[in-house]
């Protein structure tokens, strides 16, 4: 019994890597370095800079965004927020499972003293509004290129997930006593009775919409990388082409796979560069100096927030799930 349990705890984690391990044998499999790599130096860095400043200025509107969201229960400063975010996606980059979305909430309660259950909740809204935005952006985007049969199934599983959540959610807030029965027949009906007096005030916060609209710009930003990597790599895509594929790394980052998507980040911007007619050799030369241009500098500012706790990142996941409920 103790063997299929440590096999149940590792099988997403291995499943995640093999597909990443896939991936990259695919991507690069053929690639000519001795081409590309040139072209890859040579990249306009005045673009690269441009592409970093977006992809930092992302983080800082998440931050902003999840200020906002907790303002009726408490919160950070915004910088804090914005540590513990980064702490949460450098712990994403190097350890499997994604503990990034826990470690980061932990902080955030710890900082803040807001209860963990409701720092989690607060980040399960912030995915769900990402996802509101995320499938009306691939429904637009399929106005303007035909996108492969995978992504259409996942946007619809996703969509199903985001009516289901986004209905408990407005019971939770809306619905008050009909989420008190149900809670009444549960065992944890104290701390559910404290978490659902939390949403309720989040929800009813003019904060609340704010952050939904806040939401709109974090992912309006996450295309501006991709924009100027793209100039700057001399392929002169559209505003909407770089929109698609934004979309398409959106949508494939959901499975599990590998610490920093490795190798499936590299498939995905292949597969959404080419669909624009980009050969083959040069939408991985792109992919990868992509991946370089954002990878890198949230290694550095996640190592540098890091480091400002003095607690190593073993010592942060331990701690996190020992609070985890």
């Amino acid at each position: 019994m103790r063997f299929l349990s440590n096999g149940k705890k590792w099988l997403i984690p291995a499943l995640g890597y093999a597909v990443s391990i896939a991936c990259m044998i695919v991507v690069y499999r053929g690639f000519n370095w001795e081409e590309e790599w040139p072209r890859i130096r040579q990249t306009d860095g005045a673009y690269v800079l441009a592409a970093v400043l977006c992809d930092i200025a992302v983080y800082c509107v998440q931050g902003w965004r999840w200020n906002e969201l907790l303002k009726p229960v408490g919160a950070l400063p915004v910088w804090r927020s914005m540590q513990a975010i980064y702490i949460g996606l450098f712990a994403n980059e190097l350890l499997p499972l994604r503990p990034g979305e826990v470690i980061r909430s932990f902080l955030q309660a710890r900082w803040s003293a807001v209860p963990f259950t409701v720092v989690v909740s607060s980040v399960v809204i912030e995915r769900l509004f990402d996802g509101v935005w995320l499938i009306l952006g691939f429904f637009i985007t399929s106005f303007f290129v035909e996108l492969p049969p995978l992504l259409v199934i996942g946007s619809r599983i996703l969509a199903v997930m985001l009516v289901v959540l986004g209905g408990l959610l407005a019971i939770a807030i809306f619905r008050r006593q009909a989420a008190e029965r149900w809670m009444e027949r549960t065992i944890w009906a104290q701390g559910l009775r404290h978490l659902l007096d939390s949403l309720e005030a989040m929800g009813r916060s003019p904060s609340f919409y704010r952050s939904f609209f806040i939401s709109l710009l974090y992912l309006v930003l996450q295309a501006g990388p991709i924009y100027f990597v793209q100039k700057g790599f001399g392929l002169n895509l559209s505003i909407p082409a770089c929109a698609a594929i934004l979309v398409i790394l959106r949508l494939g980052s959901i499975p599990p796979q590998a610490p920093g998507n490795v190798g499936s980040f590299q498939a995905l911007a292949i597969i959404g560069v080419m669909l624009f007619g980009v050969s083959r050799q040069v939408a991985t030369g792109y992919a990868t100096l992509l991946f370089i241009v954002i990878t890198v500098p949230l290694w550095t500012v996640g190592f540098v927030a890091l480091l400002a706790t003095k607690m190593k990142l073993s010592q942060l996941r331990q701690a996190a799930n020992s609070d985890t409920p």
